[in-house]
């Protein structure tokens, strides 16, 4: 018998390796655009990250659509190297940039046996998504995630998101489970681990870094100064260094 009924799963930075997907899209979009976004002045990964961290989150509160926080990246980015770009252009732009980074999806190492694991322990497996429902289901398509899920929820769909409790409650509702007896997984502290600890789901926060933790990787919605560990500590937070460790957990040993 599984000490948990249902594991749910983050999709980017848990199952797929979207950080590094990112980094290899725009040094590839970089390189076929050539001067001046290749002349080595500016550190596009840096810049790209944290245009997505901040226009991505801009979309997922309601402030923009999905079409023009993806705009609105394309339009901050070329500016930076002094391009000005039109929204027929920008839209453009930024199509060609996710030619190159849809290129680069891949799983990490541990997904598919942690998911083979997780089934055969005889919990229901599930997924809960930031973003547009149909940009991620075509992340599931192409990485061979496709089936592997009764249910994928994406913010995009129930109109909240990670780390609003509703969003957690009611893809435990589509389940027919009991929040205490589900768990559920993201490599984002605040917004995976702590949102689901805070709608009465155990949270497991994936934390691949260690201490070098990159930009990002707390989340949105802590509202503290906290270190890491404190946070962990004071919402009942379990943490787990790869996805490898988790079939354990999920049966109890």
């Amino acid at each position: 018998m599984t000490r948990f009924a249902l594991a749910l799963f983050d999709l980017d930075d848990t199952l797929l390796d979207h950080r590094s997907a990112v980094v290899r899209g725009i040094r590839s979009h970089v390189d076929a655009l050539g001067s001046p976004y290749s002349d080595g002045r500016i550190d596009s990964v840096t810049l790209w990250h944290e245009l997505e961290d901040a226009h991505y989150h801009r979309y997922l509160s309601g402030e923009l659509t999905f079409a023009e926080q993806r705009r609105t990246r394309a339009v901050a980015f070329a500016d930076a190297h002094g391009v000005a770009l039109t929204d027929e252009l920008a839209d453009q732009w930024f199509d060609d940039y996710f030619v190159h980074y849809r290129e680069s999806w891949t799983l990490f190492d541990d997904a598919l046996p942690c998911l083979d694991a997780v089934a055969a322990a005889g919990a229901q497996i599930g997924v809960i998504t930031n973003g547009d429902p149909d940009f991620q289901q075509v992340k599931l398509e192409r990485t061979g995630l496709e089936g592997r899920f009764a249910h994928v929820v994406a913010s995009g769909a129930v109109g909240v998101a990670k780390p609003d409790p509703a969003i957690f409650t009611a893809t435990c509702d589509r389940f027919g489970v009991d929040p205490a007896d589900a768990l559920y997984i993201g490599d984002r502290l605040m917004t995976d681990a702590v949102g689901a600890a805070r709608a009465g789901l155990t949270g497991v926060w994936l934390n691949r870094f260690g201490d070098d933790l990159p930009e990002g990787a707390l989340g949105h919605g802590s509202g503290t100064d906290a270190a890491p560990e404190r946070i962990v500590e004071d919402n009942g937070v379990i943490t787990v260094s790869s996805l490898g460790e988790l079939s354990a957990l999920v049966s109890g040993r």
